[in-house]
């Protein structure tokens, strides 16, 4: 995600939500060293972003959304996709968001996904006295990962 693109991304956030980020809130978050902000493009079209947070052991999505003119077409499949394969057996091994509890088709979207809810979160939004299920992704180490002894994993880098 780089500046020119954050009046698409702006866009697609007030098609998608009824409390959208505003442009500073985008950027005060974009500014954090483990903040990542990505774009996904259909001919030169932003039609989609997602904003997560590297931790040590895990991604935290902050913010994901679809433009809904091209929902339902695996922008978003790509999107989990994308950051699947930044998990690893060894280090980040999973990916956490909350869903607010009448988003129904982000609930199922990330079911689908392989995401189960693991809690929920009692009033957790500022704007609504809302409550929020915590969603979580695991990695699934392949059986060959799984057999390489521990200490020879470290050299491996994928990019």
């Amino acid at each position: 995600m780089i500046r020119r693109d954050m009046p698409s991304v702006l866009d697609i956030e007030a098609a998608s939500f009824e409390f959208p980020w505003s442009e500073d809130e985008f950027i005060r978050c974009l500014r954090q060293r483990n903040c990542i902000g990505m774009v996904a493009e259909e001919d030169d079209r932003v039609v989609g972003f997602m904003i997560y947070e590297l931790h040590k052991n895990r991604l935290h999505i902050l913010n994901f959304a679809v433009n809904p003119e091209v929902r339902h077409r695996g922008v978003g499949q790509a999107m989990i996709g994308k950051l699947v394969g930044k998990l690893s057996h060894d280090r980040r091994n999973r990916i956490m968001l909350e869903v607010r509890e009448t988003n129904l088709d982000a609930q199922l979207f990330f079911r689908n996904s392989g995401f189960k809810a693991v809690s929920v979160l009692r009033d957790f939004y500022d704007d609504t006295s809302e409550d929020a299920y915590v969603m979580q992704y695991r990695y699934q180490p392949s059986q060959q990962e799984m057999s390489v002894p521990k200490g020879n994993r470290i050299g491996r880098m994928a990019g």
